[in-house]
C-alpha cells in the first residue's frame, strides 16, 4: 500500500507541475508585465496564483459532481482528457505554444494591469483546461484509493501553484539565466512526459470502459 501511495504521489505531483508548466507561464508573465514596476509585478504574481489555486481546487474537489450533473462518465472524461493532454504535449515537443493558452494571451494582453492577474495569467495560463482535466482525473483515482491519496492530490495542486508563484516572483532573474535553446529543450522534455501521462490516461479509461475487450 505504501508503494502504491508513493507511486500515485509521484504521478500526481509530476502531472500537475508538467501541465501547469511554470516556466512557460513565467515567460508570458515577463512579457505581459515588462512595463510595470516591481511592486505591481509582485501583486499580479500573488493574485494570479491565488485565483488559479482557487479555480483548480474547486474543479478538483467538485469535478466528479460536475461530471455526474452532466451525465458524463469518468471513463469518457479520462479518455477525452488524455487526448487533450496528448495534443498539448505534442505542441510542447514541437515548440509550439498551446492554442488554449496562446489565444487567450493574445486576446487579453492589452487589457488593464489589474485584469492580467485573472486573465490570461490565472486562467488559462496557470489553470487551463489541461490542469482542470488532470485535477479531476487524479481526484477520481484518489477516491478509489484512500483518504491519503485525496490529500496527495490537493497537496500536489498547492505545491504546483507555489512553484509557479515563486518563479513569477523571481521571473526577471530566471529569464536572464535561461536562453531560448535551454527553454526549448526543457519544454520538449516536459512535453514527452506529458504525452506518456496522456497515453496512460487513455489506456486506463479504455480498460475501465471496456474491461472484457481489454482483459481488465
Amino acid at each position: 500500500m505504501a508503494v502504491d501511495i508513493l507511486a500515485f504521489s509521484l504521478l500526481s505531483l509530476s502531472s500537475m507541475i508538467i501541465i501547469i508548466n511554470p516556466l512557460s507561464t513565467t515567460l508570458v508573465f515577463v512579457s505581459l508585465t515588462e512595463n510595470l514596476d516591481r511592486v505591481q509585478k509582485l501583486t499580479i504574481a500573488r493574485d494570479s496564483c491565488r485565483y488559479a489555486l482557487g479555480i483548480l481546487l474547486v474543479f478538483t474537489l467538485a469535478g466528479g459532481w460536475i461530471l455526474q450533473l452532466f451525465g458524463i462518465t469518468l471513463e469518457a472524461f479520462r479518455i477525452a482528457g488524455g487526448i487533450l493532454l496528448f495534443g498539448i504535449g505534442m505542441e510542447m515537443v514541437y515548440a509550439r505554444v498551446s492554442r488554449t493558452k496562446l489565444t487567450a494571451t493574445e486576446r487579453y494582453e492589452r487589457r488593464d494591469d489589474e485584469d492580467i492577474a485573472v486573465m490570461p495569467l490565472a486562467t488559462p495560463m496557470i489553470t487551463g483546461p489541461g490542469a482542470i482535466t488532470t485535477g479531476i482525473v487524479l481526484m477520481n483515482e484518489a477516491v478509489g484509493i484512500n483518504a491519503t491519496a485525496i490529500a496527495v492530490v490537493i497537496i500536489s495542486a498547492v505545491i504546483s501553484i507555489l512553484i509557479t508563484y515563486y518563479m513569477l516572483k523571481y521571473s526577471d532573474h530566471i529569464v536572464n539565466r535561461i536562453g531560448q535553446r535551454e527553454y526549448r529543450a526543457i519544454n520538449r522534455l516536459m512535453g514527452m512526459l506529458l504525452i506518456a501521462i496522456a497515453v496512460q490516461f487513455v489506456i486506463t479509461g479504455l480498460r475501465e470502459a471496456f474491461p472484457a475487450l481489454l482483459g481488465g
